[in-house]
This record gives structure tokens, sequence and C-alpha cells, in this order.
């Protein structure tokens, strides 16, 4: 039985639901009205008319919500000093990312300069606009701004503290201190829940396309926002099924599917989910040159571990040192491998992989022992108002408390090793 959300999570407010409203008539309008022609023509403006164009089509197809400020030029180069390499925090095929100080307010703002031979284009930079005014959400980076002046295409976002889910998991540095499991499980839940309102709540809903490490922000208490959503896509809706669309994003991150057909649903998105969590769990990067050719690719990596319950402890970051619960883990790498699933059709909503994630970024390791120490399994492994919601038919709910939880039962251990020896994370849903 499918959970009714809604009984689970606060409803929006009358502000979110007329923005709601507005992306409905705006970014659907945009993307089906503007032909290519028309953003190829942006670039051969003058400088005026460039940027009036722009703020025209931002005011358009806004349809007067637009409350993110345009700075000019100037304001950011003095924000930035000039956008001086020792304010640079973050780079890649986008542009470069700077930390400034604006004097006005007072603020100090992350400021994304998109590199004008990169891979975002006038296209993307109105899309992501439009898309983080028009939708709010804790688990959403909140634009500040943006700056069209001339051939400058500049997003002013929030700043964030601690940088990206990529520099503490996957570009440590001697001295950086690890994340610990329950860090894990909050950023995992965090950016779960950024993907369910983007998918459940936005309305036509929106495909992200581009969900990795990189792209997961952490604020100083390290909660988690999504970030650049220059690539992101307006879901299917009425009786399409999918949206067909040239294949972007990061190797390693797309689904299947997506990858060979350019056939985009939600359930790419949850398949990228999955990418990223596993890399949660293990400390691995998706794709890993330095490392022996059969484990260079992490899901093909991790896919015989996971038929091999005797072996899950293997996948598990050594970073960690084994201090996480084992359940946990095991439970972690259930719905990892649920995600990960190569039909699209067999992967959970992303709405279930919040649920589930709930649950385990609120146990905490005062009330789970750690690796190795006796405990009920059945006891462990319930979901709470899930399971008050829930008749026992849900497949994933059977599946994630039920496949694993029950059989690391220490006092059973011995009986059913012999059975279970072969036994690894069920994902036949």
């Amino acid at each position: 039985m499918r959970v009714n959300k809604m009984s689970c999570f606060p409803c929006c407010t009358s502000q979110e639901k007329l923005n709601k409203k507005s992306l409905k008539k705006s970014i659907k309008e945009y993307q089906q009205e503007k032909s290519v022609a028309t953003f190829a023509n942006i670039s051969l403006k003058t400088d005026g008319g460039n940027r009036r164009f722009l703020a025209e089509e931002i005011a358009k197809f806004g349809k007067g919500n637009i409350t993110s400020k345009v700075f000019s030029y100037k304001e950011l180069c003095v924000a930035t000093q000039n956008f001086h390499p020792a304010n640079m925090i973050g780079e890649g095929g986008f542009g470069r990312v700077y930390k400034g100080h604006l004097k006005a307010t007072n603020e100090v703002v992350a400021v994304k300069q998109l590199d004008r031979n990169g891979f975002q284009g006038n296209r993307e930079f109105l899309v992501e606009v439009l898309i983080l005014s028009l939708l709010h959400h804790p688990n959403l980076v909140n634009l500040v701004g943006y700056c069209a002046e001339g051939e400058q295409r500049i997003l002013v976002y929030e700043y964030m503290a601690n940088g990206s889910l990529e520099d503490h998991l996957l570009e440590l540095t001697p001295d950086s201190k690890p994340l610990d499991w329950q860090t894990r499980m909050k950023i995992a839940e965090g950016a779960a829940k950024g993907l369910e309102y983007l998918h459940e709540e936005a309305d036509p809903p929106v495909i992200y396309r581009d969900f990795k490490a990189s792209n997961i922000l952490l604020d100083e208490n390290f909660n988690p926002k999504l970030s650049d959503f220059g690539l992101a896509k307006l879901g299917p809706t009425g009786d399409r099924t999918h949206v067909s669309t040239r294949v972007m994003g990061t190797y390693g991150y797309c689904a299947p599917e997506y990858a060979s057909t350019g056939q985009l649903t939600a359930k790419s998105d949850v398949y990228s989910f999955g990418v990223v969590f596993l890399e949660m769990i293990t400390g691995r990067r998706v794709i890993d040159y330095s490392k022996p050719s059969e484990e260079q690719n992490l899901v093909i990596w991790a896919q015989p571990l996971l038929k091999d319950r005797r072996r899950f402890v293997q996948m598990a970051d050594p970073l960690l040192e084994d201090n996480y619960p084992v359940k946990s883990l095991y439970q972690a790498l259930a719905v990892a491998a649920m995600c990960l699933q190569e039909e699209a059709d067999t992967r959970p909503l992303i709405s279930d992989v919040v649920t589930a994630i709930e649950f385990l970024a609120r146990k905490k390791e005062v009330d789970e022992p750690l690796k190795g120490t006796p405990q009920s399994g059945v006891d462990s492994c319930k979901h709470n108002e899930y399971d008050k919601n829930n008749d026992g038919n849900n497949k994933y709910d059977n599946n994630i408390n039920n496949s694993e939880c029950d059989r690391d039962d220490n006092s059973n251990e011995n009986e059913n090793d012999k059975k279970d020896d072969d036994d690894g994370i069920s994902t036949k849903l």
C-alpha cells in the first residue's frame, strides 16, 4: 500500500502553491514555445539589447513572480574582488564559483560565473533562474540573484559553509575529518527530500537530471541542498510516460535506460540517487580509474557483493573504522540496491526512499549497537510511522524491513548461516 506522503509532511504554504502554478504556466510555456534559434539569437545581440532581452524573457515567463535580485557585473566584481583566484571555492564544466561579500546587505554569497564556452548556455541559465525563483524548499539552494550583462551569465546563491558532499566524501585532505555514519544518513535524507519535492510536490514535476555528490551542497550544520539546475527538465504529464531528450549529465550517474534511449523519467533521478547513496556508504567514486580495472566502476564492483550477505561489511567505507550500526548498513545497502535496478519500473518512488532513509537518519548510535553487538533484528527494523500506515503489502517496506533485518538476529545466526550463506540483498520486487 502506497503511503500517503501528505499525511507525513506539512502542507505547502499558499505562496508555494502559487509558485507551483507559476512554474506550470512559465517554464512549460518557455520550453514549448521558444525555439533553439531564439536562444542562438541571444548571443548575437548588442550588450544592451542582450541584457534587455534576457530581462524581458525572465519577466515574461516568470509571470511577475521572480523575486531574485538583478546584479550588475560591477557589483559582483566588487563582491568577489574582481573574481580573484583566492576567492574561488569551486570549479566544474559550468565555470567557476567564488565566495563573495555583498556590502549593501552584508551578505556572504557564492557567485557562479558560467563559462561562455562551457556546458551551460543561455537556455540552461534561464531555466535555472526560473526554477530556483519559482520553487522553494529547505533542501534546494536559494538563488539570491543573477547577472545577465553583456556576455556575462552569473548566478548568485546563498553561501554554503561546508562546500559540497564531494568535498567531505571523495576529496578528503589528510587533515580532514571523515563524515560519520549518522551525518551521512542525515545528508542522504535531506537530498532525497529535495528530489521528492521536485518529483511529487512541484507541478508539473521536475526531473533534476544531474544528481551527484558535487551538486549536493552543505551548510554549517551539514544540512544538504541541491544545486545546479541548468539541466533540469519538466517531467511527463498526462498520459506521457517519459520525456525524450538528448542525454546530458555526468558519466556513471545516468540511469541505463536514459543513457541508451534518451527517455527520461523521475525514476532516472532515483537511479542517480542510488549511485550517490552507494558512494556515501562505500566512500568510493562511481568511476575511479586509479583502482584495479574490476573495481573502477562502483556499481559493477558492488553487484556481486550485494548478493552475498557475508560480504556486506566489505562495502562500508574504511574511514568509518567500523563505527556504524550493522543493521543500518544492511538497510542502507537495500535502499541503494533497489534504486540501482536495471529496470526503471522496479525502482521505488523517491517518496518511498525518503521514508526508508528517514528511519535510518533518526536512529542514534546510542540507540543501536555498533557492528557485531547482539540485538533483536525484528524490533530494530520497524519503521515507526511508516509501519502504522502500511498494511504489510508494500513491496519496498517488505524488502527493506524483512529481507535483511531478520537475518541479522544474532541469536539465530549459527542456525541460519548455512541456509543464508548465498543470500544477498533481495531486489526482486
